[in-house]
């Protein structure tokens, strides 16, 4: 829509409001098809364009005309206010008259900007009132006074707007829905006692929710999110379809089995018998007799498999008890499978549901969790960030669009205020419209204000502060400019020198990083000496700081000085290091040195990155206020409901979750706390506080609550992520240094370097004694090395010299041939002309490729050989093996320039050795090229790797397999080591070892090699450990992980510097924690009952240390503290990954300082410390990092042609046919049978009625399945009984008509096979126990089978099309998804086997169990598993922790192994974790960004103006079903229904008859078309006359020729036009020739027939005549 025309305003009148309706009813007559759509910028809300010129006085708060062309016809009127903020009022009478004196008043006050505060004021005290508990002697009246506030207000609208749903009435907006719904519930529950029920207490609550109508910010962003939520609408239901499904299938295969329990069982001397109270003989009560963990709350778990737990001796394992935590983690019911599966999905504290369920069915069924904790919840959450993705990158279009449209608008509206106003008036107005830029508007997405109008604010509040800024200015210039004396001035010119020196800023980088050093350098215990030169340390920097700004004042004047906002920072630091100096004695000041960290972020100054990202960041939020601001208040909203709805309940039932009736550190019984327990809940761990709810409140308020704040709140903390994402995504790595500090830190640095490099070439050729003419040379050669190409920084410069001598002393040296290529060292240059196989070589030797052809013109100085010596040094240089195989082979090769001075006898001796030598070569090249012997290496390495999974903790208790193994490493081992000699012969020591993929292979045979010199020698055995590295060796074997290590080098490591400005935060916020609680996480802890004592009893170290329990009562410290800086660290990283954080923060919330007992909740707002970690230490360089990855990745897409970089080049080409065939029907067309009955029972099976009765049915089982539970009774048994075997009865007779009427091709699809298998297991699943018993095929199983159907839902062209298009992504990135996994499961591979060589013994406790530990390497690959989804490392980490004789015995004797002790090895554990979580984060963030990347791509593919071969693909499948007998052509009468069956971009909507007879598409007899011609029309329809347009039809042409050869030629007789033409002039010759005929024939008939024939003819010739008229319209548009 075109930008509206500058028109002056209007005053709205009666003649106006006729005016209007006469156009309305014009309008209704005349039918006409309206393209108008509302202008944005002129919506309700936003402030009036300055393109309309200035407000007169006169139209303040008066109804105006409508200026959007839009609302001319609509019956509106306008209102603007002082800020020109519009109102829109419907001109139509429903209350009062729009001229109504009553209604102009209430007009008035509505758009007057105090009323709006006014509100907002009422709302925010409102807001500050609801949290209180219990209000003060003066609430009510307050809460009085707000109600007659609302109902004011409520009143004001009613009269103002008028009572009507229609928009821009009262109840036409959703606000004033709730608002009216709101306060009539107040009135009804002031006057009634219904405070009694919870919906009636929270109403009140909804009132928060007014502040989002009255910020037109949160108002955008309300209305962009509810656009969102209807394009995620089918995300919901597939989200919803697939945790059903899996939790079908999780009450098939789980059902009851949480309740098996270890129960002591009497023995034969016991005469005590176990009663049951209930008299259920499948119920026993849980009592004394179950077996309990040390420590745990819940009996052990158990199974009858024989890999699920195992009950203890004197116990068996049996069904009884209730289900663990509180009994609602289950799969006994379908909503509590429901809820066990969405807690999967959002992987919430799911380690411990992996383990009941493995401790109780086994460990085989960990595959079913890997499928709903990796891929399923991997597929939702890509599903959810792709549809939001695309969503924020449909509003950075439209603002980009935007832009665009109002470019013209500044321009012009620059140009009347050029020739209007002043110089300087003009000036202002150009400064204001450049901070308004396009670009400006798309990185705020324009959801504000609107741009001209801050235009004309900003000029205005700059007009009237004009005459004080003047004043001010010579203020300033007077005071804080110092030329007083010329002496000053040369002081000042001295200092100035001094202080902008390179080396002085140097110097100041040197300080800062030394001060960092000293702050990381704090801990706890520290020594007095210590402790005084941190303080010595600190003096001496602060004093450093105080010189350089006084230093920097003097020489830039305090104005110039105060002009640079990092002077002002540096200022701040110094001011406060002063003040903490002069308060370090007084009480409560000592939190002032928390704010030393500000010193670390001075780097900002000389590190470019660091400003460009808190730059991006700081315009990104500023952009998004409004999105920050309405997530803050759904939070708060969230807080007060929960507050009302639970508050009474945790207080009055809290016996029910604590034994003490002591409220927990998570609960809503105040306002603080139920804040931070939403909190909780957005960060992911909520499925223990709902336990706690559910048990004091109830399911009813609970679940609805919980849902209400996990999906809400993560629509807008993964919307805001997206926002920042998006943002950081164009950050591009600073290039050029525009700062003066950062110059000047690189001149410093390059006069260092150059002087240390003069001073040591200096001592080197003096020590050599070289003479001055070999100095110069070397001179020469150091000076043409820094100016050649970087690739020769590694070559020596000393080869340079001995050639240069060899040329003085007469050796001739010949220029290369054109031969060179073809032999085997093709230059002089050995090292870097060895040919490289081209299956072994990489593209990271495209540098080296590219030197080769440098170094290939003979006459280059370049060519050089590498060697190690200095360039000065005389000494001879050693020529390696392979430098002396090339010299006997130079003689020779004469035709590759190859001489050297020799006797004839010399060169004939040595020319048979080099041809000896060049032909073996050439074998072993062949050998090591050849596929077969790549295979049989692949082999050996898959094999090599695989036997590393067998030495386990029971490798010694099987003897044979140890031999076996012991055996196989040495044969390996030179197979390896016969492979890398081979490749040394074909390809020489210096090519080897320039690939980084054959050096990696060198390490791996180094591995084998000490592993076997571990085992021949018992003090070599700890070399036995580094066997784990022989897994490496498969990257190097396979494409696929070659790829997608590439690419990850590529996307990670650019972000280098980006990591260190996260690092850096992270560091800030541990030295942070090291002052906070540095030693105060120490308690005393009670050894009988393993709590810690109460403060009343114990208060301090010393209280704790004189009571005598027994000896080992100590003092103990939490494993996890903040003791120092690597400790904080660690558990900064357990807060990011939200594993074991809740502990540290309840740790941080009860100490109460150093060497003193802790108390609940003592220090509870030390809260906000790990609150503001979350935000700013997490979320925000989250965000940078993976903006800055998808920068990375988009920039090498774009190198590589716009195709995924995590695909091999073969991959790429199986990506174009999997995406074709995704887009082909599936199913084969199949002709009907010429057999009566066949063909009967053909259009049976295949009709639409069928196939939905079969969907009926399979959905009418999965609801079979969801009304199960455990224990129900035996009628409900017998019927489900029934029902399968119905529903398998009647599954068969499908498969058997199916079978009639498709005869052999019915297994030619996938489908009818896939149900073929399942009616054959399903009628094998009925029979079966019959046989072999229900204990071992449960009849689970055939309802399982029967429900695998329901995927029939999913299949193209049956199911809903939305699903189709969610798979689409899915199913096109899994090549790349796959080369990912494998190299996921390669590092978890590596781990496994480290892990077991390091933590098998260790002592099980924490997170270390019989289902989860290192032993085997099945459990470790278990544990490794949750720590891929970051679940459950942390009580790994604290079992490994256990180091001391305290906590694990040394001496411990494991049987089976000669191995003793289960100590871990903290230091190992911790590197071990850290580098494994960093490895997996990167490798799944890509994932996720491949995934996402694929979402983009489709949706810019459907928007841009193209077709690609999956549109014609489809074209020709639509045209299958009006073309069966492929003709390839269609009767001119289907053609339109056609083209509305197609797919866009080719589809067009009815009617478009009109629009295809204009295409005059060509006809052959029988006015039949053909396909070819139609596609052809469609696409010029779509891509117009472009360019591109004859190359896709010849193209088009060409294929089809090839996929046709048998096309039957023909000539058109006419067009669709010329027919359309002749059928018109037909009808008008036979209608002429009727009226004549009725004239002559019928000159007697009555006049009164007459007339009524010539009516007839006339119209017919009307009508005609419109017919043609429309076709020449028609005609002429399409033209």
């Amino acid at each position: 829509m075109a930008s509206p025309e500058p028109k002056g305003l209007v005053p709205f009148t009666r003649e106006s409001l006729e005016l209007m309706k006469q156009h309305i009813a014009k309008k209704h007559n005349e039918e006409q098809r309206e393209d108008l759509k509302p202008n944005t910028d002129l919506e309700v809300g936003k402030e009036l364009p300055f393109v309309y010129g200035n407000l007169p006085q006169g139209m303040v708060s008066e109804p105006l005309e409508d200026v959007d062309p839009y609302y001319k016809n609509k019956n509106t009127f306008i209102v603007l206010n002082k800020k020109r903020t519009i109102f829109r009022f419907s001109a139509t009478w429903c209350t009062f008259s729009p001229f109504s004196l009553t209604r102009r008043t209430t007009i008035k006050i509505l758009v007057h900007p105090f009323f709006r505060l006014f509100i907002l004021i009422s709302v925010l005290i409102d807001c500050i009132f609801m949290p209180m508990t219990e209000l003060p002697k003066w609430g009510p009246a307050l809460q009085n006074t707000l109600l007659g506030i609302y109902t004011f207000e409520i009143l004001i609208k009613l009269i103002a707007r008028g009572i009507w749903v229609e928009p821009f009435y009262f109840f036409g907006d959703p606000w004033n829905w709730l608002d009216f719904s709101v306060t009539l519930f107040e009135h009804v529950t002031r006057y009634l006692p219904l405070n009694f029920i919870p919906i009636f207490r929270i109403t009140r609550n909804l009132r928060i929710l007014k502040i989002i109508p009255l910020n037109q910010g949160l108002k955008s962003f309300v209305g962009i999110l509810t656009h969102c939520l209807k394009k995620l609408t089918g995300v919901i239901i597939l989200t919803l379809f697939f945790l059903s499904v899996f939790s079908l299938i999780g009450m098939g295969l789980f059902m009851g089995n949480l309740k098996h329990k270890c129960l002591r069982w009497p023995q034969e001397n016991e005469t005590v018998t176990l009663h049951n109270r209930t008299e259920n003989p499948y119920y026993i009560r849980e009592t004394e007799n179950f077996y309990y963990l040390e420590g745990e709350i819940y009996a052990l778990l158990c199974g009858n498999r024989t890999d699920a737990g195992q009950c203890p001796e004197g116990y068996v394992c049996v069904k009884a008890g209730t289900n663990p935590d509180y009994g609602f983690t289950n799969f006994d019911s379908f909503g509590w499978a429901l809820l066990a599966l969405f807690r999967l999905m959002t992987q919430d504290y799911p380690e411990a549901l992996y383990h009941q369920i493995l401790y109780a069915s086994g460990k085989v069924y960990m595959i079913f969790f890997v499928v709903i904790s990796f891929w399923f919840a991997f597929y939702i959450a890509s599903l959810f960030l792709g549809i939001l993705a695309m969503s924020c990158e449909e509003e950075k279009q439209k603002a980009a669009e935007k832009a665009e449209k109002t470019e013209p608008q500044f321009q012009q509206t620059l140009k009347e205020l050029q020739e209007g106003d002043k110089a300087a008036e003009t000036k202002t107005t150009q400064i204001e419209m450049k901070k308004r830029s396009p670009t400006s508007m798309i990185t705020s997405f324009n959801m504000l204000d609107d741009s001209t109008a801050t235009v004309r604010h900003e000029e205005e509040l700059k007009k009237s502060r004009k005459r004080h800024q003047l004043c001010l200015y010579r203020f300033a210039k007077t005071l804080l400019i110092w030329n007083c004396s010329p002496c000053w001035l040369k002081l000042k010119e001295f200092i100035h020198m001094i202080i902008m020196d390179p080396f002085t800023d140097l110097v100041l980088t040197i300080c800062i990083i030394l001060n960092v050093c000293f702050l990381a350098l704090e801990c706890y215990p520290m020594s007095e000496e210590t402790t005084s030169v941190l303080s010595i340390g600190n003096l001496i920097f602060i004093g450093i700081f105080t010189a350089e700004m006084i230093l920097k004042i003097i020489a830039m004047h305090p104005y110039g000085y105060f002009q640079v906002g990092w002077n002002i920072f540096d200022s701040l630091i110094v001011f406060h290091g002063l003040a903490e100096l002069y308060l370090a004695n007084v009480p409560g000041m000592a939190f002032l040195k928390i704010f030393r960290v500000l010193r670390i972020f001075k780097l900002g100054k000389y590190w470019p990155t660091f400003r460009i990202l808190m730059l991006i960041l700081s315009n990104s939020l500023v952009a998004l206020k409004g999105l920050v601001l309405l997530l803050f208040t759904f939070m708060f909203f969230s807080a007060v409901v929960g507050l009302k709805l639970f508050g009474r309940s945790y207080k009055e039932c809290v016996c029910n979750i604590d034994k003490d009736c002591q409220l927990p550190h998570w609960h809503m019984h105040d306002f603080f706390h139920s804040f931070l327990n939403v909190l909780r809940i957005l960060c992911g761990e909520w499925i223990e506080t709902l336990w706690d709810c559910l048990k004091v409140a109830g399911q009813f308020g609970c679940l609805p609550f919980y849902m209400m704040v996990i999906l809400i709140g993560n629509l807008l903390i993964i919307y805001l992520f997206l926002a920042l994402v998006s943002s950081f995504s164009s950050y591009k790595a600073p290039t050029t240094e525009e700062n003066g500090e950062e110059q000047n830190l690189q001149s410093a640095m390059a006069r260092i370097k150059k002087g240390i490099n003069y001073v040591f070439l200096k001592i080197s050729c003096k020590k050599q004694n070289i003479s001055k003419e070999t100095m110069d040379i070397v001179n020469n050669v150091y000076v043409r090395e820094n100016i050649s190409d970087p690739t020769l920084s590694d070559l020596s410069n000393t080869q340079d010299f001995f050639k240069d001598k060899e040329k003085s002393s007469g050796t001739e040296k010949n220029t290369m041939t054109g031969n060179e290529s073809q032999s085997l060292i093709p230059s002089p240059s050995v090292s870097e002309t060895v040919p490289i196989a081209s299956g072994e070589s990489d593209i990271e030797n495209l540098d080296n490729k590219e030197f080769q052809s440098k170094s290939g013109d003979g006459s280059s100085k370049e060519k050089v050989k590498q060697s190690s010596s200095s360039e000065c040094s005389t000494v001879d240089i050693a020529i390696s093996e392979e430098e002396t195989v090339c010299e006997r082979e130079k003689p020779k090769q004469l035709k590759n320039g190859y001489r050297r001075r020799s006797s004839p006898g010399q060169i004939s001796g040595e020319s048979k050795k080099g041809r000896i030598w060049q032909n073996i070569r050439k074998t072993c090249r062949k050998i090591v090229e050849n596929g077969c012997f790549k295979c049989f290496i692949g082999l050996v390495t898959l094999l090599s790797t695989g036997a590393l999974a067998f030495e386990d903790i029971y490798i010694d208790q099987r003897k044979t397999i140890k031999i076996l193994l012991e055996y196989a490493d040495m044969i390996f081992t030179y197979i390896f080591i016969l492979e890398m000699l081979l490749k040394w012969m074909a390809y020489g020591f210096k090519a080897y070892f320039t690939d980084s993929w054959y050096k990696l292979d060198f390490m791996v045979v180094i591995v084998f090699c000490l592993s076997l010199i571990g085992k021949s020698r018992e003090e070599f055995k700890p070399l036995i450990s580094v066997k784990f590295l022989r897994a490496l060796r498969v990257l190097s074997q396979f494409e696929r992980m070659k790829v997608v290590v590439r690419a990850l080098i590529k996307t990670t490591l650019p972000a280098l510097n980006v990591f260190l400005v996260c690092l850096m935060i992270w560091l800030a916020f541990s030295i942070i924690g090291v002052y906070l609680f540095a030693g105060t996480f120490y308690e005393c802890i009670d050894p009988t009952s393993g709590e810690r004592f109460p403060i009343s009893e114990v208060m301090n170290k010393s209280q704790c240390e004189s009571l005598v329990f027994n000896e080992s009562m100590q003092w103990e410290n939490a494993k996890l503290n903040f003791d120092n800086v690597g400790n904080g660290f660690l558990s900064l990283l357990q807060v990011a990954t939200f594993n074991g954080w809740i502990t540290i923060m309840n740790s941080a919330v009860d100490s109460t300082g150093v060497n003193k007992q802790p108390n609940f909740e003592d220090n509870i707002y030390m809260s906000c410390y790990f609150i503001s970690f979350i935000v700013i230490g997490l979320f925000l360089p989250l965000s940078m990092l993976i903006g800055v990855i998808i920068a990375n990745f988009n920039k090498h897409k774009i190198k590589q042609g716009g195709s995924n970089i995590f695909i091999t080049v073969k991959q790429k080409r199986q990506y174009h046919a999997l995406r074709g065939l995704l887009h082909e029907d599936s199913q084969k067309i199949i002709r009907r049978p010429r057999n009566k009955f066949q063909r009967f029972m053909f259009d049976l099976v295949t009709s639409q009625v069928f196939n939905v009765f079969i969907m009926v049915l399979i959905c009418f089982q999965a609801m079979t399945i969801m009304i199960q539970s455990d224990e129900q009774s035996s009628e409900m048994d017998t019927a489900l009984y029934w029902i399968t075997l119905f529903l398998v009865m009647v599954y068969t007779g499908e498969c058997v008509l199916k079978l009639i009427s498709f005869r052999c091709n019915y297994f030619t699809m996938g489908w009818n096979i896939f149900d073929f298998m399942v009616v054959i297991f399903s009628i094998t699943g009925l029979f079966l126990p019959l046989m072999v018993g229900y204990y071992l095929v449960p009849p689970s199983v055939v309802q399982l089978i029967l429900l695998s159907r329901i995927i029939h839902i999913l299949r193209p062209g049956k199911g809903p099309k939305v699903f189709r298009d969610l798979l689409l992504p899915l199913m096109l990135s899994f090549p790349a998804l796959l080369n990912i996994s494998l190299l996921i499961f390669l590092v978890m591979f590596v781990y496994a086997i480290f892990g077991m060589y390091n933590f098998a013994y260790v002592k099980k406790e924490f997170g270390i169990n019989d289902v989860a530990n290192f032993e085997t390497f099945g459990s470790s690959m278990l544990c490794l598993f949750q720590v891929t989804i970051f679940a459950g490392w942390d009580g790994m980490l604290n079992a490994i922790f256990n180091s001391k004789w305290s906590d694990c015995d040394p001496d411990k004797i494991n049987p089976g192994t000669q191995v003793r002790g289960d100590c871990g090895n903290p230091f190992v554990g911790i590197i071990y974790f850290v580098s494994y979580i960093f490895i997996s984060w990167m490798i799944i963030v890509n994932m996720y960004i491949i995934a996402v990347m694929e979402f983009l791509n489709i949706a810019s593919k459907k928007k841009a103006k193209t077709l690609s071969e999956d549109d014609f693909k489809k074209f020709f499948q639509v045209w299958k079903r009006f073309d069966p007998d492929r003709t390839q052509y269609i009767d001119s009468s289907k053609l339109s229904d056609l083209a509305a069956a197609l797919d866009p971009p080719l589809f067009m909507a009815k009617p478009n008859k009109g629009q295809l007879i204009a295409m005059d598409l060509p006809m052959a007899a029988g006015d039949r078309i053909h396909c070819l011609d139609i596609l052809l029309a469609l696409t010029k329809r779509v891509m117009g006359t472009d360019v591109r347009m004859e190359k896709v039809i010849s193209e088009m042409e060409s294929g089809f020729a090839l996929a046709n050869p048998f096309k039957i030629t023909y000539e058109p007789i006419t067009t669709t036009l010329k027919r359309k033409q002749e059928a018109v002039s037909a009808t008008i010759i036979q209608r002429a020739y009727k009226n004549y005929r009725l004239r002559r024939n019928d000159k007697n008939t009555s006049d009164i027939h007459m007339i009524d024939d010539d009516k007839e003819v006339q119209a017919t010739t009307e009508n005609a005549y419109f017919d043609k008229a429309e076709e020449k319209l028609t005609i002429q548009s399409q033209i």
